[in-house]
């Protein structure tokens, strides 16, 4: 069983910028996204990867990755998917043993950046970064498969 451990932070200032080691963009679409599960196409230049994952809110939830041909993911995600698109880019940073990952959304989510941290289990020590802002790990909007349904554009004052 794939168990993700995973917390979700909005950013307190731009300082992460100089840290970054590589940036990958991402175009993903939902192809259910239920009270207890979510199915997602995503692709990044060459790739392709389905994704399933439990929609429990919280820092550990069940989640599987499988690659996928490209040409399907792509006939996928403009045929079958729920609209908006994710659609974003991916910054990684390393700090203090751990490999950050920091969404800066575009489209219909633009303005909304949140950084990620996968634990390897629940309780794991980490250290923040000062750049690291208030958690949102327990805050429904911040999901993906939620700014789907409820993109940031449509958040009033960016809230």
């Amino acid at each position: 069983m794939a168990i993700e451990v995973e917390h979700k932070f909005l950013l307190a200032n731009d300082a992460w910028r100089e840290h970054v080691s590589q940036s990958v963009r991402y175009r993903q679409g939902y192809l259910s996204a239920l009270p207890t599960t979510s199915i997602r196409v995503r692709t990044s230049q060459d790739q392709a990867w389905l994704n399933i994952k439990s929609a429990v809110i919280g820092t550990q939830r069940h989640e599987y990755e499988y690659e996928i041909p490209l040409q399907d993911a792509d006939e996928m995600i403009s045929n079958l998917c729920q609209r908006p698109l994710i659609e974003k880019i991916r910054h990684f940073v390393e700090h203090g043993g751990h490999l950050w990952e920091i969404d800066e959304f575009e489209g219909d989510n633009a303005g909304l950046i949140v950084a990620e941290i996968e634990l390897s289990e629940e309780g794991e020590v980490f250290q923040r970064p000062e750049w690291l802002g208030q958690e949102v790990t327990e805050d429904l909007r911040y999901y993906n498969n939620n700014l789907v349904r409820y993109p940031y554009s449509q958040w009033r004052d960016g809230q």
